[in-house]
């Protein structure tokens, strides 16, 4: 029997509870040769270098000194060339963005992925702060999707948003999918550094169209390109009943995203 996991552990395997990122600012980690013009000079690395390059070269050329005399020329002056320079390795703590596409239609179980979902919100927003983490929610049902809440750290606004959500109507999935990739795609320009993470919940089974065409072949398509983007995501399918259609899984291998049951979980 599978064991239950809580949401707020996948997410954060998904997307790391404390991502770190090379960068030319933050902590000063370590140091390497530069591949071009160095943006920082590690100045102790660079003296070490040197010096290691100088008592080396001169061992190579034989003992003609005594050890006090190369002792001596060594307190004189140290050269450093070219070769010596070394770079800085700079290291800053990145954000995790991480996004609900929530089906909020009046489909079966609607009110139980709410319920999940709002409870992995609230539990991922309790550290957000420090973590640096955002947690943003759009919801999809009716003809359209909205974003309830925008990418925030902010428990309290989460709290009134959430309060909120409407559940019922029509299944306009691919609308979800598009609104998220947007949301997601323009956070990502917005700060180079986020580590952002889809979670998708819903059934796949969507049937309202955005251009005329099949409900399902405009999901895959927009699940392609949200692998394409290079955008880490989990899907979480909500499917009930005997009969499975197993649109969820459909939708998560076009995604390129982890796959698993929301019953699997515990809000």
């Amino acid at each position: 029997m599978t064991p239950e996991l809580k949401i707020d552990s996948i997410v954060r395997e998904g997307s790391g509870r404390r991502s770190v990122t090379k960068s030319t600012s933050g902590r000063y980690v370590g140091s390497r040769i530069p591949t071009g013009k160095p943006k920082t000079i590690a100045m102790d690395a660079t003296i070490r270098a040197a010096a290691l390059n100088r008592t080396s070269g001169a061992s190579k050329k034989g003992a003609s000194k005594s050890d006090s005399q190369s002792d001596t020329d060594y307190k004189k002056a140290l050269n450093i060339v070219v070769s010596d320079v070394r770079e800085k390795v700079m290291e800053r703590r990145s954000e995790n963005s991480i996004l609900f596409i929530v089906d909020a239609s009046g489909s079966m179980g609607a009110q139980r992925r709410m319920s999940a979902v709002k409870g992995a919100i609230l539990s991922l927003l309790i550290d957000a702060y420090q973590k640096r983490d955002k947690i943003g929610l759009i919801t999809f049902r009716a003809k359209g999707a909205q974003l309830i809440l925008p990418l925030t750290s902010d428990i309290a606004t989460a709290q009134e948003r959430l309060k909120k959500i409407e559940i019922g109507g029509k299944t306009p999935l691919a609308e979800g999918l598009k609104k998220g990739l947007e949301t997601i795609s323009a956070e990502m320009m917005k700060n180079h550094l986020t580590k952002p993470l889809l979670i998708l919940v819903s059934d796949g089974r969507g049937n309202v169209s955005l251009s005329g065409k099949s409900p399902l072949s405009e999901s895959i398509a927009l699940a392609s390109m949200i692998k394409e983007a290079k955008i880490p995501a989990l899907v979480l399918d909500s499917e009930e009943g005997i009969v499975s259609l197993g649109y969820a899984k459909k939708l998560a291998a076009a995604m390129g995203a982890k796959y698993m049951k929301l019953s699997e979980l515990q809000a």
